[in-house]
């Protein structure tokens, strides 16, 4: 993507990176759009410095519509099975606001299981990490991964849970994702 400079066209709440506190950019704001990937925008506010996520119910305030994210129909089979494909296709659909790349080609995924529970339904439990410990956004990203596993049809509940054992390396990515990083 291009980078694009655009203004606001109302109030704005948007997620400071890597900070991960929510401000507000008032209308009139003029920002760089640097990514645009999943359903987020990443933007750079010269007037504060510094980079910013803005969440796609957001998207109409920079003039933008959300994009479309993996289908999600047909999740469950008819025994209530979950087709973890499709799941593994939502994550893919999470990205850092700092890196183009998704976080299961980062690597940052590091087990997904289904759980069926006992009432009826699927418990989905995710271990992810981040590209460095201290990132204020693994909340968000985290939070942005749960949302993602909770909208397939059949799951009943998601945990994302956060974990630096092992610690993140960029051995770690696959291929695509050094390729697009340009370390391949």
């Amino acid at each position: 993507m291009r980078y694009e400079e655009v203004t606001t066209i109302r109030d704005c709440p948007v997620v400071a990176i890597p900070y991960g506190n929510i401000v507000s950019l008032p209308a009139g704001t003029t920002v760089v759009i640097t990514q645009a990937l999943g359903d987020t925008f990443t933007v750079q506010v010269p007037t504060l410095g510094g980079l910013y996520r803005i969440e796609a119910k957001d998207a109409d305030a920079i003039g933008k519509a959300a994009a479309p994210v993996a289908d999600t129909n047909a999740a469950a089979t008819p025994s209530g099975e979950l087709d973890e494909q499709l799941l593994w296709a939502q994550l893919r659909n999470v990205y850092d606001p700092e890196i183009p790349v998704n976080i299961v080609e980062l690597g940052l995924v590091y087990d997904l299981h289904i759980e069926r529970l006992p009432e009826g339904g699927n418990k989905v439990v995710v271990k992810m990490t981040l590209t460095a410990p201290g990132c204020g956004m693994g909340p968000v990203i985290a939070s942005d991964a749960k949302t993602r596993i909770e909208s397939v049809p059949g799951v009943t509940e998601a945990d994302v849970d956060v974990v630096f054992e092992p610690p993140w390396a960029p051995e770690m990515m696959s291929e695509a994702a050094k390729l697009e990083l340009g370390m391949g």
